[in-house]
Order: C-alpha cells, then structure tokens, then sequence
C-alpha cells in the first residue's frame, strides 16, 4: 500500500492522497476528485485538507441517509478532530504550516489516526 503521504509528493492534493490511499487500502470507491478542492486548507489556509478528507471518508462510510436514523458520523468525526487537535494544537492549514508541521506528517498521522477510529 502507498502511503498517503507519498500520493502527496506525486501531485495530488492532501485531501486526494488521503481518499486515495483510504481507498486502495480498504478497497473502498470513495470519488478522489471530493478531496480535489480541500489542498493548502481549503485554498486559503483554513481546514487542513488531509482532515477534511478524512471527515468525508467518516460521512461516506458512516453517514446517514435520513434525518430518522443517528448521526454515528458526528462522534467519529469529533474522535479524529480531538486527535489533530490533541496533537498538534490546531486544524488550521496555516497553523500548522507556521508550527513547522510538514504536510507528509500531517497527512501521514491523519490517515493513521483514521484507520484507529473507523
């Protein structure tokens, strides 16, 4: 399996590298084109795109169909937030760009950190 990190350096986007190897590890079809928007926090800094791919992936497999059924999605999604944060103090792009967090890192430790939640 290739590293998420690893898809990074070859030109997808940190939200794309996530979807990607999410995807080939767990033979899951999860579109890699939804992380296509989310690289450099969202274009301007905001959410780190390595995160907000990972809260897709967590909507696309344990997301809800109908305002009836429980939203399971939220608690895993709050689970992964807490860790980012836990660690490195924020979520932000630009935060953790001025912290000195390289992308590889943040990609790599988001993808881990998913893995154990889900």
């Amino acid at each position: 399996m290739t590293k998420a990190s690893e898809y990074h350096k070859q030109g997808y986007t940190c939200g794309e590298a996530i979807i990607k190897s999410y995807n080939e590890e767990h033979n899951t079809n999860i579109p890699v084109g939804l992380g296509s928007s989310m690289g450099t926090g969202y274009t301007v800094g905001s959410l780190c795109g390595a995160v907000g791919a990972a809260a897709v992936i967590v909507g696309s497999l344990k997301g809800r169909e109908s305002n009836d059924e429980t939203n399971e999605a939220r608690k895993y999604t709050k689970e992964l937030m807490m860790n980012i944060k836990e660690k490195y103090g924020t979520e932000l792009c630009r935060d953790l760009k001025k912290n000195g967090v390289s992308c590889a890192e943040i990609i790599d430790y988001t993808y881990e950190t998913l893995n154990k939640i889900l």
